[in-house]
């Protein structure tokens, strides 16, 4: 892992169903959040990024699409251009596990949908959860709970949501700063929780896969 620097990952859906879509996809690299929204045809305020910048106070690059298969379209672009050429390894808090996970596998089901081919090829991947089970005496369990036990609670503020369900009802409502809001805290989370395993745990402690495809 030395050298690599670290690209935390996370979504918002609509549910957990097969059918159900994507609704934000956010990465966290140390110059800043890059954050995909799909606004369902609906048009957000113009000056969007600009309020979730001045909210947040940390550089926050926003793409807003009008339909989930134009935000996995400019996902890819994005990774392939500018994270597949990176020493970087890709990090998310159960994404994905030897016994589950949900980022991964949901975005690989709406990628299947709309036939749209994995973008992750040379990326190695991390998932944070593992290490903080295993390694640290926490009780919080969640993304929330851990970060807020071992680091504090400093980006509480900064989160409008107490669970992640409550982005779910924000998409639908068209709230789209407190979803893009509540994206960009937990990406943040996730690579403050990576640094800080990456401090007291070994290598060997880190169970890094590769997420090249078969074919």
């Amino acid at each position: 892992m030395t050298g690599l620097d670290t690209v935390a990952f996370d979504i918002e859906t609509t549910g957990f169903d097969v059918d159900d879509q994507l609704t934000v996809v956010g990465f966290d690299t140390d110059v800043g959040s890059r954050i995909f929204l799909n606004t369902d045809g609906r048009a957000p305020p113009s000056n969007l990024e600009a309020r979730v910048n001045e909210e947040l106070a940390i550089s926050v690059s926003l793409s807003i699409q009008q339909t989930e298969r134009a935000l996995l379209c400019e996902m890819r672009s994005f990774v392939e251009s500018t994270l597949a050429h990176r020493d970087a390894k890709l990090v998310a808090y159960n994404g994905e596990r030897w016994n589950g996970g949900f980022d991964l596998p949901f975005l690989r089901t709406r990628l299947c949908y709309h036939e749209i081919d994995w973008p992750f090829t040379g990326l190695p991947y991390i998932d944070a959860m593992d290490v903080f089970e295993t390694r640290f005496n926490t009780s919080g369990g969640t993304l929330t709970g851990v970060y807020e036990e071992l680091i504090g609670s400093g980006l509480t503020r900064l989160d409008p949501f107490a669970d992640s369900k409550e982005a779910v009802d924000a998409w639908e409502e068209g709230d789209f700063e407190s979803l893009v809001r509540h994206n960009v805290a937990d990406i943040r989370r996730t690579r403050s929780l990576m640094r800080l395993a990456e401090r007291y745990c070994s290598k060997s402690d880190f169970s890094m896969k590769s997420l090249d495809p078969v074919v």
